[in-house]
């Protein structure tokens, strides 16, 4: 009886440390998403101010490609604005409904997103064999004038949200921004071409090649995001290796009922039981563990619950007298 109180206490020490450490995190967790909102407005703002110049100049000189553009930059505006608001909602704080919080808001989000970049690559596509099968005249030096701007301003974003590109959510928003860069180099080679030679069908032969290089980054991510959604273990994380790490820890003897999980956009949980030779080593065990799961896998949500090992009960019924 004595033994299973100790248990208990043990396992309250436990939560009270789980507790702690948590709250230390969520506080630096907190400042770092804060930081990727506020680069996907910037993103967001850039972005829709360009798509409208580009409307404006794909009526004035006739271009379907810049109006294509212009098309694709609206979306993607969208697409940054919605992953911005998935971003907001990962910051509100956990509640009774939602005990983990709403950070799962930015693993649907890009999902969509994925999903909605397909549907882009279908428009272009059946929009480019169009333009394959029925030439239109373009006016080359408005095309290369606006789409060399373009190209200056995608990069600006892209390299904004590349610096944040380890969380998931921002990683689709600039799955859209590479699409545009993409689609402002073969516009601006389109623009110069078609100024030297007359030549259009280079315009809608670059929209297609663009088309499959999208479509390849579109399929990666949408089975990263739909297997995450499944609960799946992050890619880039070797579960193996996870609880062999626990069982460097010295008085572990087994770690069993292991799962690792994605919580939101750059944060991962896990839960497993050690059972280990002495439960009274457990205060020492306990910090240890964590530290090597947050240290060395990034593993900051961290449930572990203590047991006495299948070799130990043996001793302690041996120990015990009889009734």
């Amino acid at each position: 009886m004595g033994h299973h109180h100790d248990h208990d206490h043990d396992h309250d020490h436990d939560h009270d440390h789980d507790h702690d450490h948590d709250h230390d995190h969520a506080h630096g967790h907190h400042h770092h998403h804060t930081g990727s909102g506020r680069t996907l407005l910037i993103a967001l703002a850039l972005t829709l101010g360009f798509a409208l110049v580009e409307a404006v100049s794909g009526l004035f000189s006739g271009s379907l490609a810049l109006l294509g553009d212009a098309g694709h930059m609206f979306t993607d505006g969208f697409s940054l604005g919605l992953a911005a608001f998935a971003g907001w909602l990962a910051l509100r704080p956990a509640s009774h409904r939602h005990s983990y919080g709403l950070g799962r808001a930015e693993l649907l989000t890009a999902l969509f997103n994925a999903l909605f970049m397909l549907a882009i690559v279908v428009g272009i596509a059946v929009a480019a064999i169009d333009r394959l099968l029925n030439p239109r005249p373009v006016d080359g030096h408005v095309v290369t004038g606006v789409a060399f701007v373009g190209l200056v301003i995608n990069l600006v974003v892209a390299w904004l949200l590349a610096r944040d590109s380890h969380n998931l959510n921002v990683r689709a928003a600039l799955l859209h921004v590479l699409g545009d860069l993409l689609g402002s180099v073969a516009a601006l080679i389109a623009g110069i071409a078609i100024s030297l030679t007359g030549w259009t069908p280079i315009d809608p032969l670059l929209s297609l090649l663009i088309v499959l290089l999208i479509l390849v980054s579109a399929v990666r991510l949408l089975r990263e995001t739909i297997h995450l959604l499944l609960d799946g273990v992050p890619f880039g994380l070797r579960f193996h290796d996870v609880g062999q790490a626990l069982l460097t820890i010295e008085g572990v003897e087994e770690v069993h009922d292991l799962h690792i999980w994605q919580l939101s956009g750059e944060r991962m949980a896990m839960t497993a039981h050690l059972a280990i030779d002495d439960l009274h080593h457990w205060p020492l065990i306990l910090p240890r563990a964590q530290g090597i799961l947050a240290n060395r896998f990034h593993i900051d949500h961290v449930t572990l619950q203590p047991e006495v090992s299948h070799a130990s009960h043996r001793l302690y019924q041996i120990d015990e007298p009889n009734p």
